[in-house]
């Protein structure tokens, strides 16, 4: 009997083993202790390097740690739950730290002239100058992009979710995924080979958003088709239960339902092509003049602006820190700033336009 309650006693004394709540402080502080002897020992240069080895390191520590104290169950969960959080920061540690950098460099660049003036009649070395043509050229060929793709993928989303079927289904899925990966200099070369070599035609603003479109359309498509697939399908059938047609069922039930979701993929989709820079290399050109016409010559864009800043380092211009380099750092950051506005944005009309509870 005594021998019974011995075996039924040591289990539970072992599954209340816990590690206490400083245990990933201390493992953190031995790992970082452990990859700064290691850097200094094997003379690593840089930092990244020992973070990586301080990453490793405390996964390790803290996962003996909790196998020795709490036992192979708990350290299995605790390896996990402490492989996603090492994961989730180094995912969020350079985001950070390049959005910091970024705003520390371009923020002194940001004026109200830097809004208002172009660049036009200013050299590398000259103060002065702004981003108003290639802000204007941005948003230009931004939107034109979104005009010719968002159709054309919310339409296709509705077509892959309520109509498709068969082989054409499939086939016209298995050419949005190809084109989701396609690189954005094969659809600037695309579009240069049937537009402006095919035709003869001299590079134009609105010769980049064709290439956008096409890099913005199997985003939309596939964010579109999973906002519909949310919508419950008890909605669609007792629409058709009361003898309403489909098309009407999708214009007056469907569309108003996923419209929160169908906002946000848009404005995502149009967030993902506002920084290419390699279809405008082939497509729009580059002028530091402002123009307002995207079908007629070139037209600058805020990426062009940052390569334009960076590669006519001529003279003088090379040196650090000279009014190139601040108005780079500044178109740069204001490139950020508009993604940011458009994913915010998205998150706002989304909450403004989802359904309401009656």
């Amino acid at each position: 009997m005594t021998a019974t309650l011995s075996r039924r006693s040591a289990p539970s004394q072992l599954v209340g083993a816990r590690l206490p709540k400083w245990a990933p402080l201390v493992a953190a502080a031995v790992a970082i202790a452990i990859a700064i002897g290691l850097r200094f020992l094997f003379s690593w240069t840089g930092w990244a390097t020992t973070t990586v080895t301080a990453g490793v390191l405390f996964v390790l520590i803290l996962t003996a740690w909790s196998f020795s104290v709490e036992g192979r169950r708990r350290a299995k969960d605790r390896f996990a739950s402490t492989m996603i959080y090492a994961c989730f920061v180094a995912a969020v540690v350079p985001l950070v730290l390049i959005l910091t950098y970024i705003a520390i460099r371009g923020f002194p660049a940001l004026s109200v002239s830097f809004f208002t003036h172009s660049m036009n009649g200013v050299g590398p070395d000259d103060d002065g100058g702004g981003l108003y043509h290639a802000l204007i050229g941005t948003l230009q060929q931004v939107t034109i992009a979104a005009v010719i793709a968002l159709p054309i993928g919310i339409f296709t989303a509705i077509y892959l979710v309520e109509y498709g079927r068969g082989a054409f289904a499939r086939a016209v899925t298995f050419f949005v995924d190809v084109m989701t990966g396609i690189p954005s200099i094969v659809a600037g070369l695309f579009v240069f080979t049937f537009l402006l070599l095919g035709l003869g035609m001299r590079p134009f603003g609105a010769a980049g958003s064709i290439a956008l479109a096409i890099l913005m359309m199997p985003v939309a498509v596939r964010s579109s088709e999973e906002m519909l697939k949310l919508v419950p399908r008890d909605l669609r059938e007792a629409s058709y239960a009361l003898g309403v047609p489909k098309w009407r069922t999708i214009l007056k039930v469907v569309l108003p339902t996923a419209l929160s979701g169908l906002i946000t993929s848009a404005l995502l989709a149009v967030a993902r092509v506002a920084g290419e820079t390699a279809p405008l290399i082939l497509l729009t050109g580059y002028v530091s003049q402002i123009n307002m016409n995207p079908l007629s010559g070139q037209q600058a864009s805020l990426p062009m602006m940052v390569w334009d800043q960076l590669g006519k380092r001529t003279g003088n211009s090379g040196a650090i820190g000279g009014p190139w380099e601040a108005r780079a750092w500044g178109a740069a950051l204001t490139l950020v700033l508009l993604v940011l506005i458009l994913n915010v944005g998205a998150r706002v009309l989304a909450y403004a336009f989802r359904p309401k509870a009656k």
